[in-house]
């Protein structure tokens, strides 16, 4: 296929700023913004967007937009059905004179403000589909030309490129985080719990040799500290040592998560074989009840404190706790909502229960608790 020539300096300044982008260290969503914002440019298009493939290949995880109303797609991913849905399918560039005469065109909902001429390019990475890139009505109010599919072609090879750089990237600061949490996990181990181990035997040798009570008991207290601390530790370091991947990893993400609107970091125990004997739909039910109930303390408990507990009992049931120190629960049930329902609702549907209480010592304690025995089926 023959190319065009370039003689518009905006467009050729365009071109080459989508080139750079190869080159440059901007994370994923920036890159995707300047491909959509050099396509759009390149081609005077008055609204663009770039829809990214879910992992099956056959809807959209993320959609972004020029021209239109910013909040038109907010809370909400197109379905990708319709001529969007034809590029997904078959991902070939697509060229349009009129998009509603289109055999698989739908329309649009309501909102969507009108579009006629219409131009679609698969973005590849490596070979294989990432998005597209979705361009209408010229701001000239003409038709898109094959010198306009060929540039935004150009733009999208760019962008293949840059995107798999930004995966690079994010690999290694990955691989680097998971050095540290190796180095961090194995000086936890071989040097802190070492040293308060031995510190432990040394308090139970002196135990004996107290005569006054009330030292002694103090003395014990001590030790069981210790042994807590120890435990706490051991927690720490096997989260560590565990990858994103696994069940204690996405436990410790969600928490890590969580701590950016708490404004604090939970405090965390993780016990049991959680990684070998919680089943992966259970975990997916268990993360996301965690991250509803996080969530649900920051919204309303005015919390300064929270502890959470995963714990994997008699390996027959699955708890989660969390406990906050705020608000507690009001004689309006303030706290009944949308969050509390869905988790309750996870937990039905595995055969469990939650319930929430007012703590000991003032707060809210929220349990949600699962019997691991039952058969997938019936999740």
């Amino acid at each position: 296929m023959p190319y065009h020539a370039i003689e518009d300096p905006k467009q050729l300044q365009a071109l080459l700023d989508a080139a750079l982008l190869v080159e440059s260290d901007l994370d994923l969503p920036a890159i995707l913004q300047h491909v959509l914002g050099a396509a759009t440019s390149l081609t005077g298009a008055r609204y663009g967007a770039l829809g990214v493939l879910d992992r099956s290949g056959q809807g959209l995880a993320d959609f972004h937009t020029i021209g239109a109303d910013p909040g038109f797609c907010q809370g909400r991913l197109p379905e990708g059905k319709g001529v969007l849905g034809l590029l997904i399918t078959d991902p070939r560039p697509l060229r349009l004179e009129e998009l509603t005469t289109h055999p698989r065109s739908v329309g649009f909902p309501p909102g969507h403000p009108p579009m006629h001429s219409f131009l679609g390019v698969p973005i590849r990475v490596r070979g294989e589909v990432f998005g597209n890139l979705y361009l209408a009505d010229k701001e000239a109010g003409d038709q898109f030309t094959l010198a306009d599919e060929q540039l935004v072609m150009s733009v999208a090879v760019a962008a293949g490129m840059a995107i798999h750089n930004a995966r690079l990237v994010d690999r290694l600061a990955e691989l680097s985080r998971l050095e540290d949490r190796e180095r961090i996990a194995r000086d936890l181990h071989d040097t802190v719990i070492q040293r308060l181990f031995a510190t432990g035997l040394r308090l139970q040798g002196l135990a004996g040799m107290f005569q006054v009570p009330e030292v002694a008991r103090r003395v014990q207290m001590a030790i069981d500290d210790l042994d807590e601390t120890i435990r706490e530790i051991r927690t720490t370091i096997f989260a560590l040592s565990t990858s994103g991947d696994s069940l204690r990893g996405r436990i410790t993400s969600v928490v890590e998560e969580a701590a950016g609107s708490l404004g604090f970091r939970p405090e965390v125990h993780l016990d049991g074989p959680l990684d070998s004997t919680v089943p992966g739909h259970v975990g997916d039910h268990l993360t996301a009840a965690l991250r509803e109930a996080l969530a649900n303390v920051g919204r309303h408990a005015r919390a300064r404190s929270v502890k959470v507990l995963v714990a994997v009992r008699d390996a027959s049931e699955l708890v989660l706790e969390v406990t906050d120190d705020g608000l507690g629960i009001s004689d309006q049930g303030e706290r009944k909502g949308l969050g509390l329902a869905n988790m309750a609702s996870r937990a039905r549907s595995l055969g469990g229960t939650m319930a929430v209480a007012p703590g000991d010592g003032g707060g809210t304690v929220l349990t949600w608790s699962v019997p691991l025995n039952r058969d997938r089926a019936e999740a």
